[in-house]
């Protein structure tokens, strides 16, 4: 199979059986081509021929991406995605092939999940986000910003007047808007402007970045959901190490675009890995074809049988990372 043909494919996955022999493909194909995750499987003793199941692939644990170049083939990368980091800490490095693949991905993520984006009016506040380079997250809302061609969307820094008068006339135009927030900066501009949103979609995407206290994912959606008057809080997982997004609509249960599956490993035993239940976070990103489609996150969380999964926490000495909450 042709790699282009491999992504027409994965972004039109119907079924399960679909799913798990794309799995099975991109893994046999990484598995080669791909130095890193060959050494780590040749480090764990795994005989890739004898892998017959998805259930069976082991996970790259996601530092890697701090301290080695997760490739797969040979290529001159056309960005490179970092994460942001604590002071004394590396930074992850995702090196994106293609951004035209990058932007079709996370376009049909958006659309599964919310239609087309030039019904909406974007207005985004990732002050943290903003004021770095490398970040997956800006270069995405700047393209679903580029896709609305409407002079009202934009991003804001810090200017919270600027941006409560904006939603305001907005709400007055019945005008289809998301709001779209690292999670201090939205805290902060509903506390000093606290409005009724009626025709606005309020999406934190994690993070306080030091900047406050750590909450809860429940106790930030009670706080916004008072400030704006409105029933329900959504919010969107991701990560630089990724090339796709999850997005929860209420009560903080996230679901995957078809190429995404949320797995959970047992902490005594990395190795073993469930379809459901409690446990830490195992990702497959099909969308990853450059990099590594297993990985191995540090985000504590629950899958549940029906496809939805929640984000309860991090594992002890992980990193704080700006793309999720983290307290249990």
């Amino acid at each position: 199979m042709q790699i282009s043909e491999f992504q027409n494919k994965i972004l039109f996955i119907k079924s399960e059986i679909d799913f798990n022999n794309l799995s099975m493909w991109l893994f046999r194909y990484q598995a080669v081509h791909n130095l890193v995750y060959s050494s780590y499987l040749k480090a764990l003793g795994i005989d890739v021929e004898n892998v017959n199941s998805v259930e069976e692939i082991p996970f790259l644990p996601i530092d890697f991406f701090k301290t080695h170049s997760v490739v797969t083939g040979d290529f001159e990368e056309e960005i490179v995605f970092t994460s942001s980091g604590t002071t004394g800490t590396n930074t992850s490095c995702h090196f994106v092939k293609s951004k035209a693949w990058y932007e079709r991905v996370f376009m049909h993520g958006f659309e599964h999940f919310y239609g087309k984006p030039k019904e909406y009016c974007f207005v985004a506040l990732l002050p943290s986000y903003l004021e770095r380079k490398g970040s997956s997250l800006v270069y995405m809302v700047e393209k679903l910003i580029e896709e609305t061609n409407t002079g009202e969307s934009g991003f804001f820094l810090r200017n919270y007047k600027q941006l409560s008068s904006q939603l305001m006339e907005n709400e007055r135009a019945k005008r289809k808007t998301i709001l779209l927030g690292v999670t201090f900066g939205l805290l902060e501009f509903s506390e000093q402007f606290p409005i009724s949103l009626n025709h606005t979609i309020v999406m934190e995407t994690g993070g306080m970045k030091g900047m406050r206290k750590e909450l809860t994912r429940e106790e930030v959606s009670r706080v916004l959901k008072r400030c704006f008057s409105t029933s329900s809080i959504h919010s969107e997982y991701g990560m630089t190490e990724l090339m796709s997004q999850a997005y929860s609509k209420e009560k903080g249960i996230f679901y995957s675009p078809p190429w995404m599956r949320f797995l959970v490993r047992e902490t005594n035993d990395p190795l073993k890995t469930s379809n459901y239940g409690r446990g830490v976070l195992n990702i497959i990103d099909l969308a990853n074809i450059d990099s590594c489609a297993f990985i191995a996150t540090q985000d504590v969380g629950e899958v549940f049988s029906y496809g939805g999964f929640k984000v309860l926490g991090r594992i002890d000495n992980s990193d704080i990372r700006g793309c999720n909450l983290l307290v249990i």
